[in-house]
């Protein structure tokens, strides 16, 4: 059984709790644990280390199967259902299997998995094939789930831009904010509940980890929406490698989906991400995030 005084959650997890007002969350979380690991019979062990949006361990079941176990960060407009239904909606194809759940506690058991894309070295193009290939996996239609819209995760992040931009004196330009802005309003009137899908939400390579002879997501954020969203987040990460345009082209041949909506998705999401990065201090992520961002903006 895990040492109760050793159980800390990774600077990043700290400062975000910081951000949403969730230090009870901090404190509360030993004995948290104490209640899945009696009610679950399970024993939980250390955690890992590079956990960004939660308190995540590995743990072992009564009969030996090995697990992971994941207690979400409370955070305004995030639901722990979404991601629990995200996960029975998948059913394992695409995304790792969901074996226990407390939506009330924002508890998960899951399946454990291998190593993270990240942690293989891949150039970035396999990266990205691998990526696509598994997002795809995920994409279903899900009319009636009770997920966020891709509506609605427009708007929000149009508000975020705005707000977050203001409260950090404003760390990029004011016409890369009034770009994202825009793209996100284009998203917003061009969803269609009937066309929309289950996404994941947020497809990146610490996301993505080895499942036998292929790969599996985690963390789904859960949204009904244009599958274009997924490869949005992709657009976003790697700021700095290659040309972004022909990334989009790149994703856009190989999916069948419209470049444009990708390209728009992206700039919203490398906006947004850029300035929570720099809020929680993740760097030099957020501060490339946001470069790029600029150069995009001022190359309309």
């Amino acid at each position: 059984m895990i040492d109760k005084s050793s159980q800390i959650v990774s600077a990043v997890v700290r400062e975000k709790a910081l951000a949403h007002s969730a230090e009870a969350w901090i404190a509360e979380l030993p004995s948290l644990v104490e209640e899945v690991e009696r009610e679950w019979r399970i024993e939980v062990g250390e955690p890992y280390p590079d956990a960004t949006e939660a308190f995540v361990a590995r743990a072992v079941c009564r009969d030996g199967t090995p697990a992971v176990v994941k207690l979400l960060l409370p955070r305004s407009g995030v639901r722990a259902e979404d991601e629990i239904t995200a996960l029975r909606l998948a059913g394992g194809v695409g995304c790792v299997r969901l074996l226990r759940h407390d939506d009330s506690r924002g508890a998960l058991l899951l399946e454990r998995l291998g190593r993270q894309l990240r942690e293989l070295g891949l150039p970035i193009e396999r990266r990205h094939e691998i990526l696509v290939e598994t997002a795809m996996r995920v994409w279903r239609p899900a009319p009636d789930c009770g997920l966020p819209t891709g509506a609605e995760k427009g708007r929000r992040l149009a508000e975020f831009v705005v707000s977050m931009w203001d409260e950090l004196d404003r760390p990029c330009a004011e016409r890369t904010i009034s770009h994202a802005v825009a793209c996100a309003e284009r998203r917003v009137a061009s969803h269609r509940d009937e066309k929309g899908v289950l996404v994941h939400g947020d497809v990146h390579e610490w996301n993505a980890l080895e499942a036998g002879d292929g790969f599996k997501l985690v963390d789904p954020d859960g949204l009904l929406a244009e599958p274009e969203y997924d490869l949005g987040i992709i657009m976003r990460e790697d700021p700095l490698e290659g040309d972004l345009r022909d990334r989009a082209r790149w994703l856009a041949a190989h999916t069948g989906l419209d470049e444009e909506a990708i390209w728009e998705w992206g700039v919203v999401e490398r906006v947004s991400t850029g300035l929570l990065a720099t809020r929680i201090g993740l760097q030099p992520i957020g501060g490339q995030m946001l470069a790029a961002a600029d150069r995009v903006a001022a190359e309309r």
